[in-house]
């Protein structure tokens, strides 16, 4: 039985010490990203989020001011 292509899992870390407490990651995935409330640095809700939100966590990856983002896949064959 074949199934439809899925995209592949991704894996995100975060980097708070990287953190500039922009809030452009909680406000384009908030599924995936939060803020705390001491330091309003980066909260990671869900490190492999589901297919429904993969779409918004990469865009968060990529509109973070600070690179505190890193986005991974988890059967990467990059070596």
């Amino acid at each position: 039985m074949s199934h439809p292509r899925e995209p592949m899992p991704v894996r995100l870390s975060v980097d708070r010490d990287r953190c500039a407490g922009a809030g452009m990651c909680a406000l384009t995935a908030p599924e995936v990203f939060d803020q705390d409330d001491e330091e309003g640095l980066v909260v990671l809700l869900h490190p492999v989020p589901a297919s429904e939100h993969r779409a918004a966590a990469r865009m968060a990856v990529g509109l973070c001011p600070a690179g505190a983002i890193a986005l991974n896949s988890p059967d990467s064959t990059d070596s």
